[in-house]
């Protein structure tokens, strides 16, 4: 619900109605291929292929032959004739994650399937034709690259058509609750849990964490958490120790004895009231405590 996402929401339904190239970009975590597969659903060839490449985990010669096919005998160990990933994505869309890391001889040919839209296979000489809707994703700087001659000029401005720019999680934190909630429910479905809310002091720390993995790290960590619950609630000591530092929690932080204690049984009474609705007398029932007792407490902290 960020102002940064809803961007993101507007760039999708503006550009998936047409054939236009599409350039997502951003850190890795932040769901690039998530935004390739809506662009993919909402437009006309919705009905066709959704084909991924990752062109990060495979050398040059397997890319080559993984992204445009090859003969049988085409080189050593090619016993049959393969199709490639563009084939496949035939009256589809074909998703180059990291197209970044293309070397320069692949990126010639694919300069030729964007701007004429033909390939040939390793080791044949038939044209062939590609109907085929790129869309590419990058974490890395195609400008930097650019200017240090590592990706081509004519394939930047060919690839660049339309940027979808996804935003980093550390920059949209009103995101947070409502992804790890998601992600909660999730979990619980695939572990067959019923964990059904995350506590404060759990909340502090995921708000003051810095997220370098971006939604990815997120979802494992509340993967491991809900994993970790046995009571039906997120604590903590259920996040992974990266978060358990004094630098990502409130319920450490800076100050006096005091203030530190009047914080953690802050922290203890919120999560009581939100254990019991915001009644007051269940929640001193919860905590071993008389309700005058409590409505003390609350007047204090």
């Amino acid at each position: 619900n960020s102002n940064a996402m809803r961007e993101v929401y507007r760039a999708i339904y503006q550009v998936a109605p047409t054939d236009t190239t599409v350039l997502i970009r951003g850190e890795s975590g932040t769901g690039k291929e998530l935004v390739a597969h809506a662009i993919h659903y909402a437009s006309p060839r919705a009905s066709g292929p959704f084909v991924r490449i990752n062109c990060a985990a495979l050398s040059e010669s397997l890319l080559e032959s993984e992204l445009f096919g090859h003969e049988k005998g085409a080189f050593t160990g090619a016993d049959q004739t393969r199709a490639g990933r563009i084939e496949e994505a035939e009256g589809g869309t074909l998703l180059l994650d990291e197209i970044g890391e293309f070397s320069m001889t692949i990126q010639v040919k694919l300069l030729r399937v964007l701007q004429e839209r033909e390939y040939q296979r390793v080791g044949s000489s038939i044209t062939r034709q590609a109907n085929v809707r790129i869309v590419a994703a990058t974490h890395a700087d195609l400008e930097a690259a650019v200017a240090a001659g590592r990706f081509r000029q004519d394939l930047y401005y060919r690839v660049n058509v339309f940027s979808v720019f996804l935003p980093p999680l550390r920059d949209r934190k009103d995101d947070l609750l409502l992804l790890a909630d998601h992600f909660v429910e999730k979990h619980n479905r695939t572990m067959g849990k019923d964990v059904r809310r995350i506590s404060t002091p759990a909340i502090n720390m995921m708000v003051a964490y810095h997220w370098p993995g971006n939604v990815r790290e997120l979802e494992n960590c509340i993967e491991r958490a809900v994993l970790l619950s046995t009571d039906g609630v997120i604590h903590g000591h259920h996040l992974p120790p990266s978060l358990q530092t004094s630098d990502a929690t409130d319920t450490v932080g800076e100050g006096t004895l005091t203030g530190r204690v009047a914080m953690f049984e802050r922290d203890i009474i919120v999560d009581a009231l939100k254990r019991t609705d915001g009644n007051m007398a269940a929640a001193a029932r919860d905590l071993g405590a008389t309700p005058r007792i409590l409505r003390y407490r609350v007047a204090q902290v």
